[in-house]
């Protein structure tokens, strides 16, 4: 296990597309549709096209992902959720971050024991240097960088709890387990910044759904 964030595996198969890719695959007897690498604000439309231009019907698709844009995966799972078809997270494949919301939208979602779903706390800080010179600039504008980040952070979560109500989903998943996680690693015994679900725990919060 990854001793800094001790719920997850050490090595977390993301996928190492830059730019998430969309291929279709004849796998156990299912026309699966692959979704794997990160996802950008190209992602809705063109998972779209692959759904429209799929030749025959897509039984599941199969997510892997570092995550990426929020709103962009947001909107990838409200396109899911038309498609109504179900999503899956296989053995050995991790979903994180923004690609969290894409598989949320299937109709039924499932994890295969040894699939990761991973979250974590998001954040508007990951541009220190940006941080730095705002702050550097005195007490206003670091007075005016808080607000923003304040605004930016209602709005976000405001989004994330609209988008679990509409896909069926427990919003405790934001507040016992995404809202609970650091933004950021921080110094001391506890530097952990992820939160990997057991598939008791997903199946538990509504994120989910046991095999037929």
């Amino acid at each position: 296990m990854d001793p800094v964030n001790p719920t997850c595996p050490k090595s977390l198969n993301f996928s190492t597309y830059r730019q998430m890719r969309f291929t279709v695959e004849e796998i156990n007897g299912l026309r699966v549709l692959r979704a794997e690498g990160a996802i950008d604000e190209t992602v809705p439309e063109r998972l779209k096209a692959a759904l429209d231009g799929a030749d025959g019907v897509i039984d599941e698709i199969w997510v892997r992902s570092p995550g990426g844009n929020a709103g962009a995966g947001s909107a990838a799972g409200k396109l899911v959720r038309q498609s109504g078809i179900p999503t899956r997270i296989p053995k050995g494949w991790a979903c994180f971050s923004a690609c969290n919301f894409l598989f949320m939208g299937g109709e039924a979602r499932f994890i295969d024991e040894g699939g990761i779903f991973a979250v974590h706390m998001f954040t508007h800080t990951g541009n220190r240097e940006a941080i730095a010179n705002e702050v550097s600039g005195g007490e206003s504008k670091a007075i005016a960088l808080i607000g923003t980040v304040e605004q930016e952070s209602a709005l976000l979560a405001s989004e994330d709890n609209d988008f679990l109500i509409r896909m069926g989903i427990s919003r405790k998943l934001l507040t016992d387990v995404m809202y609970r996680q650091k933004a950021i690693s921080e110094q001391g015994s506890d530097r952990s910044t992820r939160r990997c679900l057991t598939v008791a725990e997903a199946i538990g919060y509504g994120v989910a759904h046991p095999e037929p």
